[in-house]
């Protein structure tokens, strides 16, 4: 059966609303008055050993989807006692920390993906993974420092703090485990975003490209990320004697090279879109003709309405090329992520903190990639903000992600705790300014 989930309404229309006066507004000094900036630089500089220690440790013991139970108890135990409101075990393994801050204003929220990649390391750090075959290779360690370091940095600014921040800690983004649920829906539908209701949802992503360059879009920022299977079932007979058989090898084939007419003749070239066959598996013998072939593959998409053509045009072909040579067939498309969309008011209020904080020529508007990333459910329940960090060292080489010997420069944590701390603070202070009926500063 296909499925493609719709977009659910976000509930905070009034704050899209918001989000555009501030846009429109001018703000030529930023909302993070100097005085608050330097707060924020000193608690960095105060915490920086200890956010790259806890860093190094989550890398050493790197956990898979739903299992990040010691990466979950070590933030736990970290921001509980300074008085977060920590809840555990929110969509397995996943936590949700809570600031309140000293006076009234909304809620936002921040999150950060802890799960680690079935890789074995390569890298020869002396931090390296303690765990055989498994690996930060995506970064997801990073991520977690800098949003504990940005935890750490807004609780000593609480009593100056105007509302909210909820801090998510996601377990499974890699995805869950087959069989099981998790990652940002199962968040969103157990309630993270909810208590406190959230007006905004900030997310990032580390990225082999130069120490303190951002980038972003605004709008499509990722793909929809779906999956399919197709079973081809075709007769035995010996090698010798193709004519008393349905090869399934060449029907395979034929399917494959048909499949790409989807991306080259069926789809819009203007609306980009990827179907890439990953595995092929199937026969078993070279003097055999094989009775079964299977193929799995991704489909990448920007719009709702290019991803709903593809699971019905897939089986057009499949179904009409195994017709042809009397084979049968089975065919599952999954859908995954949607695409990570960042909502354009919101977007264009948050440049100019980015370009204040880093320079208008480390701020760099980015083209939609065709990765998959699941930040897009919380996306959808509140406005968000995505962006990548960029974590090589300028003029040197990088590891790609999910590379075995991706190693990303450790500077870039303090200034990924840097950038989340005045996106927070921004959005908290032009939300409440314009909800009081003033200016931003």
């Amino acid at each position: 059966m296909i499925r493609i989930p719709k977009r659910p309404a976000i509930p905070v229309l009034a704050v899209l609303a918001l989000f555009a006066a501030l846009a429109a507004a001018p703000r030529p000094a930023g909302a993070v008055d100097p005085k608050t900036a330097r707060r924020v630089d000193q608690e960095i500089e105060k915490n920086k050993a200890g956010i790259v220690k806890i860093r190094r440790f989550i890398h050493m013991n790197p956990e898979l989807g739903n299992r990040e139970v010691e990466t979950a108890r070590l933030i736990a135990a970290t921001l509980q006692p300074l008085g977060f409101e920590v809840r555990t075990g929110v969509a397995k393994t996943g936590i949700v920390a809570v600031l309140r801050g000293g006076q009234p204003g909304p809620s936002v929220a921040v999150r950060a993906d802890m799960d680690a990649l079935p890789v074995q390391e390569t890298t020869g750090l002396p931090y390296k993974s303690l765990n055989p075959g498994v690996m930060h290779a995506c970064g997801h360690d990073v991520h977690s420092a800098i949003a504990v370091g940005a935890a750490l940095v807004l609780r000593a600014l609480k009593n100056d703090l105007k509302g909210t921040v909820t801090f998510l800690f996601q377990p499974a983004e890699e995805g869950a485990p087959e069989g099981e649920e998790g990652g940002a829906d199962l968040m969103v539908r157990e309630g993270a975003l909810d208590n406190p209701p959230v007006s905004a949802v900030f997310g990032f992503h580390v990225w082999p490209e130069p120490t303190g360059r951002v980038l972003f879009a605004t709008g499509n920022v990722t793909a929809a990320s779906d999956s399919f299977t197709i079973v081809v079932k075709g007769r035995s007979a010996h090698g010798a004697r193709p004519q008393e058989g349905v090869d399934a090898v060449v029907i395979a084939a034929e399917i494959v090279t048909a499949l790409q007419t989807v991306v080259s003749r069926a789809s819009d070239p203007t609306d980009p879109a990827v179907l890439t066959v990953g595995t092929i598996s199937g026969g078993t013998r070279r003097n055999i003709i094989a009775d079964r072939v299977v193929l799995e593959g991704t489909i990448r998409t920007l719009s709702e309405a290019n991803r709903k053509k593809f699971p019905a045009l897939m089986e057009s072909i499949v179904k009409n090329i195994t017709g042809i040579y009397g084979a049968g067939y089975q065919y599952e498309y999954n859908p995954g992520n949607p695409s990570v969309f960042n909502n354009p008011e919101l977007a264009a209020s948050m440049t100019p903190t980015l370009v204040r904080l880093l320079g208008k020529d480390r701020v760099i508007e980015w083209k939609p990639q065709m990765i998959g990333e699941d930040f897009a459910f919380l996306a959808r329940k509140a406005p968000g903000f995505f962006f990548f960090l960029g974590v090589r060292p300028p003029g040197q080489p990088a590891a790609p992600l999910h590379s075995p010997a991706f190693s990303p420069d450790e500077n870039a944590i303090p200034i990924g705790v840097r950038v989340l701390c005045h996106l927070v603070l921004d959005a908290l202070e032009g939300q409440s300014a314009l909800a009081a009926g003033r200016p931003a500063s």
